[in-house]
């Protein structure tokens, strides 16, 4: 696939909340994935290789007590590169209700995702 290919389904997929099956159908087994610096309890941190990827995003499921909306918009692709906005409003453990908004930019390389970064408020 290419990366105009890559970014769409992505976003069928977490539009359908399928982020597991994103990862595994999308992801380079040395994929990297980088949040932002100073999230709020150290955020699921920094993290390479797929099953890192696959934990952190675990750990923030298990983090969410409710889910009260979301949206994943359309992908804009820059060779290599795409991004999409994404917003989730949810009440997570010990912390409260957010409403999230971020940029998820993410880099294509040999047909798969290796590397995606996540750029939102902190605090």
């Amino acid at each position: 696939m290419n990366t105009e290919q890559i970014a769409k389904r992505l976003v069928e997929l977490c539009r359908e909340g399928k982020y597991e099956q994103a990862q595994d159908e999308l992801y380079a087994q040395d994929a990297v994935s980088v949040e932002m610096e100073g999230s709020p309890g150290g955020g699921a941190g920094n993290v390479k290789g797929l099953d890192a990827i696959r934990e952190k995003g675990r750990k923030w499921q298990e983090s969410i007590e409710t889910i009260h909306g979301g949206s994943v918009g359309d992908p804009v692709v820059a060779g290599d590169w795409f991004s999409v906005a994404m917003g989730i409003d949810a009440t997570y453990k010990g912390i409260g209700r957010m409403d999230m908004k971020e940029i998820c930019v993410y880099q294509v390389r040999d047909g798969k995702i290796a590397h995606e970064q996540f750029f939102y408020n902190v605090g």
